[in-house]
């Protein structure tokens, strides 16, 4: 008689062939034509328009059925800004969940670029166009999976709300602090879900590890700035502006903030540890060790990714200066982005860049989001504490990841550059960052030239969020 398969086998062999079975499904035509569409519609803060994105995917749910209360352009000061706001309704069981995407994308010029950025592209095996990563491609899979649930007739244990929203990326008008404060009704649920975090790390299209976002740094920008007598260029002056500004701006990009970890941080380096190889693992070892080296924590922060996860970052990202090419400059301004880990806040920081700049002529102004304002003082406010993993949540995720991903393991993030979470914890909605698309470690390029996404990424994704949803909510 034949022993039994061990129950840890048994499972691993039954998700392996679930894998096998979706790997020869066909893609779904409904979110790849989504996805061109919405690649095709600048929605850049500069000339583009998320009405125009939001009003398109608001045709499609009212074409597939949707009732008009239940498919809502909500426009606030700028009708260039719009977003959308559509409701899959369910049995009441639970309270609702909601999902939130952002429509606006970075600015994309086309003399940067190899191709048209907001020309829907598939080339090599990849898709191309500003917001293939960062998030069309996210608001395309959750826009197919609830038309998907209503041709299907599903209805789920609770209300599915997708907000579609504007200017997560900049701009004065943020959708979803304007959504809580303007029409709370329309989108207020138990916890949220934010597909422009977490998703699928991976090396050379195999899949690493599984990422959610548990945390995120603090966003904040600030303006360095320093002016002088100016006078004729053919008499150059040691008091120039311009150089005065750059060589502060070296000493801030050779100067790293303090290497700190907090739980979330922890638990993803002891996940990682697992993972990654070499001197890599005996690195992420001694950074964990009491007290952490020194020395693993200097080569650990040679990657960009690491880097910004163990420290607090700021960055030069603008310059502004002089007024005539024969003239000597008055002034020069840089820009400083900075994300801050948990538990500093904004003026810590603004503070910390006067210190690190030392150069007393160099006034550090906060630049207030949304207005622009430039402040002597920025805001006090720190990260919020990170929700506790929600049971419902973790195990739809284990039971979905496992048929695309057999044993991945699931990791908690700091997110570490700033989503639209930041607006739903503070309204008291418990947010995570789920995002079923792969993407290579050393592929990430949102926000940069060239953006793109592997068609079968894309194709998993969209089959892997739909899945996900209808067993989050009780199918």
């Amino acid at each position: 008689m034949k022993a039994a398969m061990p129950k840890t086998l048994l499972a691993l062999s039954i998700a392996f062939a679930i894998n096998a079975a979706y790997a020869a499904m066909p893609p779904d035509p409904l979110a790849r034509e989504i996805f061109k569409q919405l690649i095709e519609i600048n929605t850049t803060d500069s000339v583009g328009s998320t009405t125009d994105a939001a009003k398109a995917m608001q045709k499609r749910f009212l074409d597939a059925g949707f009732a008009a209360k239940d498919a809502q352009l909500l426009v606030g000061a700028n009708p260039k800004r719009g977003n959308l706001v559509a409701r899959l309704h369910g049995s009441g069981k639970h309270k609702p969940v909601l999902i939130i995407g952002h429509l606006d994308v970075v600015e994309a010029k086309r003399e940067d670029w190899t191709m048209d950025p907001f020309k829907f592209t598939e080339k090599d095996g990849y898709f191309y166009g500003r917001g293939t990563q960062d998030m069309k491609n996210s608001d395309a899979v959750a826009v197919a999976a609830l038309l998907r649930m209503k041709k299907e007739g599903f209805v789920p244990d609770r209300d599915i709300i997708l907000a579609l929203t504007a200017d997560e990326e900049g701009g004065t008008d943020n959708g979803v602090d304007w959504l809580l404060k303007n029409h709370r009704d329309l989108v207020d649920a138990e916890f949220a879900l934010n597909p422009d975090s977490g998703g699928v790390d991976a090396d050379a299209g195999k899949a690493v590890n599984m990422s959610v976002e548990a945390t995120e740094k603090l966003y904040s920008d600030y303006e360095a700035s320093v002016t002088g007598p100016g006078g004729h260029s053919s008499q150059p002056r040691a008091d120039n502006p311009i150089y005065e500004l750059a060589n502060a701006l070296a000493r801030l990009q050779r100067t790293p903030f303090p290497f700190e970890l907090n739980p979330v941080t922890r638990a993803w380096l002891e996940q990682m540890a697992k993972v990654e190889d070499g001197q890599r693992v005996n690195d992420i070892k001694a950074v964990l060790a009491t007290p952490p080296n020194a020395d693993a924590i200097a080569r650990l922060s040679a990657d960009a990714r690491y880097n910004s996860t163990l420290h607090t970052t700021c960055v030069a990202t603008m310059l502004d200066g002089g007024h005539a090419p024969n003239a000597l400059p008055q002034r020069a301004a840089a820009n400083i982005n900075c994300r801050i880990l948990p538990g500093h806040s904004p003026e810590e920081v603004r503070q910390d860049i006067v210190r690190i700049l030392a150069e007393p002529k160099i006034t550090v102004r906060a630049i207030e989001p949304g207005t622009g304002a430039k402040l002597d003082k920025a805001s006090e406010r720190k990260a919020l504490t990170p929700p506790p993993p929600r049971k419902d949540v973790f195990d739809a995720l284990r039971k979905i990841a496992d048929q695309f991903w057999p044993g991945i393991a699931i990791v908690p993030e700091m997110e570490t550059g700033a989503s639209d979470s930041v607006y739903t914890m503070a309204a008291g909605i418990p947010s995570y960052g789920v995002n079923g698309a792969l993407i290579d470690r050393d592929g990430v390029r949102m926000h940069g030239r060239d953006e793109r996404l592997r068609v079968k990424s894309f194709d998993d994704s969209a089959e892997f969020y739909y899945r996900y949803l209808k067993t989050l909510t009780g199918g």
